[in-house]
């Protein structure tokens, strides 16, 4: 899954086909720490302080935080098969609830280290300090580059200067982040296992697969951001420009690629897509990626990169490179400007995060009227039924300084009850449409963003948790019920992959183990290096350590089964 998301799905920046350093499940660096044997049900709280595997049976059951579901408002379109709720209106600002009674700080002040896509708003901007008054505390936003925040993170859990929240994506936990976590943060488990996350109603209301994922080094640390299940790599296309050609959305690999030569026309300066590698894996059924990358074969681990399925994709990739159909600032590695292509209709097929959907949609509304977005369903490798593989249940979690005193952590988890608040509640409207009459107007019972609102009100506290996925856009209802209707139709297809919902920390010994393959991918779709080459680097990563890890998920397997 590219890691092309904010939370809560607004559109960050498109980045082409990024690197693993910069994707989640898609190019997820090595999220590891130092060496040891897995976290097993049993392991003692000592053992369990930042050792390598991941915490199974009892031993999680009893760290989750009990599920009380919300009860505030019903969506428009029901998840179905798996799909994430939908809502295709808002409710009028006297019928909002409230689902925080009162103010929930006690005038704390907290600093929050996060990332963020966009220009940052003043610090002291009127957005800010409304929230933080209805807060009664104050958040001090220290936030970053989304497109640089691991080389910014790390440097600062290396540090002894950490902010009192920090977000950490699952994208960015390389080398010893993870160790770190376990180091450095904060406990949570005695504020919100079982049933004393009730004094939090809307952090009850977070799946409880969000919380399983939210557990590091034997204890629950994080405050989760679901995720939505099929959002981490979507094939998007034109559907303005392909209904005005009369193009036919392909049904398989042949039909992709045949349609991609009848649509590129470079004199026009219109070519068929971008790069597709990260549907091409989806389309041969390639497990994810780390540490979902394994599947099971007569009762052996098969790595991704070991099946015919990884270099059948490989292979289809590299035709769509020959074939000359690949915008030519893609196929030199200009990754930044992909959305800049696809939105001008110089490309009119690519692959992103399901931010994109609202986040183009919302972009071209005045610019372009027109322009419309669209999901291509997925199809198999023979144009049959795909296999699809659920995404993470939490892929991005802010955690609380473990030196902040119990007063202070019961008051940020306080503040973070009130940001979690779901579609339909009057916190929710402040935090993503901030004050009507500055931030937004309602129009045709609509809120829209003023030119205020646009500047200041950014996704800053979503980053420190959010409610239940859902796609609720009640300014592009016709967006909400494509998204939720695409998702319905793929989920028939879903299923689990191997570990599915764990939070795996691999020994530090095999963290660049699967690096070279980023590089010699690109060079193998592009022509530059043969298949075999491609043959052979599996040989290499089985000798290089690649069969060890495989024996040391196979022992996680065993102990803890397979999440599925």
């Amino acid at each position: 899954m590219p890691k092309f998301q904010a939370p809560d799905h607004r559109a960050a920046p498109g980045r082409g086909r990024p690197s693993r350093r910069a994707v989640l499940a898609g190019a997820a660096a090595a999220a590891a720490a130092a060496g040891g044997v897995p976290l097993l049900s049993g392991c003692s709280a000592g053992e369990s302080s930042g050792r390598d595997g991941t915490t199974g049976g009892k031993d999680l059951k009893k760290l989750l935080p009990t599920y009380v579901a919300s009860r505030v408002s019903d969506p428009d379109i029901p998840g179905r098969n798996g799909s994430s709720p939908g809502f295709t209106r808002a409710p009028a600002p006297e019928d909002l609830t409230r689902s925080v009674r009162s103010a929930p700080g006690g005038g704390g002040t907290y600093t929050a280290f996060t990332p963020l896509w966009g220009t940052p708003p003043p610090k002291d901007a009127l957005y800010y300090r409304a929230v933080n008054k209805e807060l009664g505390a104050t958040v001090r936003w220290q936030t970053q580059d989304g497109n640089y925040y691991g080389e910014k993170l790390s440097a600062v859990l290396a540090s002894d200067d950490i902010a009192d929240i920090v977000c950490v994506p699952q994208w960015e936990m390389q080398g010893r982040v993870h160790g770190a976590i376990s180091a450095k943060f904060a406990d949570l488990g005695p504020y919100l296992s079982g049933d004393r996350v009730k004094k939090y109603p809307n952090l009850a209301a977070i799946p409880t697969d969000a919380w399983r994922m939210s557990v590091f080094g034997g204890r629950l640390r994080g405050l989760p951001m679901p995720a939505r299940p099929l959002g981490g790599v979507i094939p998007f296309y034109r559907q303005d420009l392909f209904e005005k050609e009369g193009y036919e959305v392909p049904r398989s690999p042949a039909e992709f690629l045949a349609l991609a030569k009848e649509i590129t026309r470079p004199k026009s300066r219109v070519w068929a897509c971008e790069d597709m590698w990260w549907s091409a894996q989806i389309i041969f059924g390639c497990p994810p990626e780390k540490p979902y990358y394994w599947t099971e074969e007569n009762g052996k681990l098969v790595h991704k990169v070991e099946t015919d399925a990884y270099l059948e994709a490989l292979e289809w990739t590299r035709k769509l490179y020959a074939a000359k159909v690949v915008h030519p600032d893609a196929v030199a590695g200009k990754a930044n400007d992909m959305t800049v292509r696809f939105t001008s209709g110089q490309s009119l097929m690519m692959n992103d995060g399901d931010g994109k959907w609202y986040g183009l949609t919302f972009e071209q509304a005045t610019a372009n009227p027109g322009f419309r977005i669209q999901a291509m369903d997925f199809f198999g490798a023979d144009g049959g039924d795909p296999v699809l593989y659920q995404g993470a249940p939490a892929n991005i979690w802010s955690f609380l300084n473990k030196n902040l005193s119990k007063e202070q952590i019961e008051e940020c988890l306080a503040l973070a009850d009130f940001i979690a608040a779901p579609y339909g509640t009057r916190e929710q409207r402040l935090i993503e449409y901030g004050i009507e009459g500055e931030h937004h107007t309602i129009e045709d019972g609509v809120p829209v963003k003023t030119e205020k609102g646009v500047k200041e009100v950014l996704d800053t506290y979503r980053f420190v948790v959010s409610p239940q996925a859902s796609v609720a856009y009640p300014d592009h209802p016709r967006m909400v019920k494509d998204y939720c209707g695409w998702m319905q139709r793929m989920g028939r297809h879903m299923r689990k992959p191997l570990f599915h919902g764990m939070q795996i920390q691999e020994p530090n010994r095999y963290a660049s183990l699967y690096t070279p393959f980023e590089d010699l991918n690109k060079d193998v779709v592009r022509g530059r290096k043969p298949m075999r080459d491609a043959q052979r680097a599996v040989e290499d990563w089985r000798r290089g350590g690649g069969d060890k890890l495989r024996d040391w998920y196979a022992e996680l397997l065993e102990k803890n089964g397979s999440g599925v």
